[in-house]
């Protein structure tokens, strides 16, 4: 471990490619992943469901942005359905929870009757969007988030999605994984330019979300 990781020399290493995770939420400690194979989320192929379409386009979930970042970190370090425990210990709390005061890291909040049901929260630089966790105690929550995340990330120019790695659950919206030299690549193409994560409304309707993505998936030869 690296004793006093910074903010500072925490978005360093996402510059090159590396991200810090922890054994548990008990371990005081963390480490450095660089995956050897590297997932991301195509922004222009991100495929929606037609179920989920269904429950986007209804409007059901209410979503804020960045309103209740603390929250979404307890929902993503809490159990849920397959685990008993997170990787999210005090340090990655207190790292991002930096990050995000700094203005480069944000949170996608679902909301269901007033109480937060979903969600997830990742780190902005440049124009890449790094996917670090997200949750859901409603069917459907976390994957609504992704979605306006998506959306969100579309209309403001970001140009790489990294999910870090790739999952049964991401591989349905179309993540995919590319060679950790392939990746390096498009990082760094993609650091080189700015993007906007509040440059969306945070008022947009689910029906505005799907036009988004659509709109950018037509948009591909």
């Amino acid at each position: 471990m690296l004793l006093e990781i910074t903010p500072q020399v925490l978005l360093k290493a996402y510059a090159c490619g590396v991200f810090p995770m922890a054994e548990s939420a008990e371990d005081p400690t963390l480490f450095w992943v660089e995956p050897e194979r590297r997932g991301i989320l195509p922004l222009d192929l991100f495929y929606v469901p037609s179920r989920l379409r269904r429950t986007i386009r209804s409007d059901r979930f209410h979503i804020k942005v960045s309103q209740d970042f603390a929250g979404v970190l307890n929902g993503c370090a809490a159990p849920g359905a397959g685990r008993s425990n997170t990787w999210i210990n005090s340090e990655i709390r207190r790292l991002y929870s930096a990050l995000f005061q700094l203005g480069h890291c944000h949170s996608v909040e679902v909301y269901f009757n007033d109480r937060l049901v979903g969600g997830l929260y990742g780190v902005s630089l440049g124009s890449v969007f790094f996917g670090e966790s997200m949750f859901s105690f409603e069917r459907d929550a976390s994957k609504v988030a992704l979605a306006f995340l998506v959306a969100r990330l579309i209309k403001g120019g970001y140009q790489l999605l990294d999910t870090q790695f790739v999952t049964d659950h991401l591989m349905q919206f179309g993540a995919e994984e590319v060679h950790r030299d392939t990746y390096i690549q498009m990082l760094e193409t993609a650091l080189q330019k700015q993007a906007d994560f509040y440059h969306l409304a945070e008022t947009a309707t689910g029906k505005e979300i799907l036009h988004i993505i659509d709109e950018a998936s037509a948009l591909e030869p």
